[in-house]
């Protein structure tokens, strides 16, 4: 059974009837093939129901689903001929980004993500996606490789946000944010981002100051985490509902801004429940945005990424 959110609850419940149901008639007791179709037409119309319309902060929900794809995900059913690449050849290696040289629909990538893990020892391997400096140093190093063989980045974000401890700002955290944002934006080869899940505060923009940024559409992308804001403006996280409706974090409010380009469709129900339509939607939105670019000059790919970001507000 999949995991369930707390606004899920009712079509939990259906679920659990058409699986008992199921269960009942595999055991031969009773025709109920009609009762079953009945409850799964109606644990649709619910799920179609809630999914059109979602608050921002049952999209922050989703968007931090445990069973929603990542970047490991992604590099198993897009990517050909994957060769990670790790170390920031100054202090370490940070599972928290992971990076390498593939291929994507035949075309030769730079691909970079957060990866948060899916089980305990995943999740602590990967510090749940929070990088720290050496992380951000490797993507700076991964990028300026990709720029010097003429390779287009991609970058895949989902984390909460940078990793906040003493000795990650000790090893000068705020710096190699900002040198990854630099190298972000003076990179003369193509760079589209995609928010996958959480795009958090400057550990989410280091890797998304790109020429197009595209977002998932139950995905969320801000400053600050509600619970952050929230705690900030009450002294409580229990107002993080309100935070995340006036923070407008959803890719709807986020491409009206201009801050996103494009907002990919997820399946009904969310990544989560259907993760290979999902992959495939963000792999097919990468390639035609590729496409789009190709045709431009290093000082055209430039000039568009500053007159983009420079336009933001």
């Amino acid at each position: 059974m999949p995991t369930f959110l707390d606004f899920e609850k009712p079509i939990a419940e259906l679920e659990a009837r058409v699986q008992d149901l199921r269960e009942t008639a595999q055991a031969g007791a009773l025709n109920i093939d009609a009762e079953i179709e009945k409850l799964e037409a109606k644990s649709q119309k619910m799920l179609r129901d809630i999914y059109g319309k979602l608050t921002p902060w049952q999209k922050t929900q989703v968007a931090r689903h445990p069973e929603r794809p990542h970047f490991k995900d992604y590099v198993t059913a897009l990517i050909e001929d994957f060769i990670p690449l790790a170390g920031d050849r100054s202090f370490g290696e940070d599972q928290a980004i992971v990076g390498g040289l593939g291929r994507l629909g035949g075309r030769k990538i730079m691909l970079i993500g957060h990866e948060k893990g899916d089980d305990t020892a995943s999740r602590l391997r990967h510090n749940f996606g929070m990088a720290k400096p050496e992380g951000y140093r490797k993507a700076i190093r991964l990028m300026a490789l990709a720029d010097r063989f003429g390779l287009p980045v991609v970058t895949l974000v989902d984390t909460p946000g940078a990793f906040p401890g003493v000795q990650a700002e000790e090893r000068g955290q705020a710096e190699a944010i900002a040198r990854s944002t630099e190298q972000c934006l003076s990179l003369s080869v193509p760079l589209v981002t995609v928010i996958v899940g959480e795009g958090g505060s400057g550990g989410a923009i280091a890797l998304a100051a790109a020429s197009r940024v595209l977002m998932l559409e139950h995905a969320v992308y801000a400053v600050i985490s509600p619970e952050g804001c929230a705690s900030i403006l009450w002294r409580t996280a229990d107002k993080a509902a309100e935070a995340a409706e006036a923070m407008r974090i959803t890719a709807g409010d986020l491409q009206q801004l201009g801050v996103v380009d494009g907002i990919i469709p997820e399946p009904v129900g969310g990544a989560q429940r259907d993760p290979a339509g999902a992959i495939a939607a963000v792999g097919g939105a990468i390639q035609a945005e590729l496409d789009t670019l190709s045709g431009f000059s290093p000082d055209q790919i430039r000039a568009g990424r500053r007159a983009k970001f420079l336009s933001i507000g």
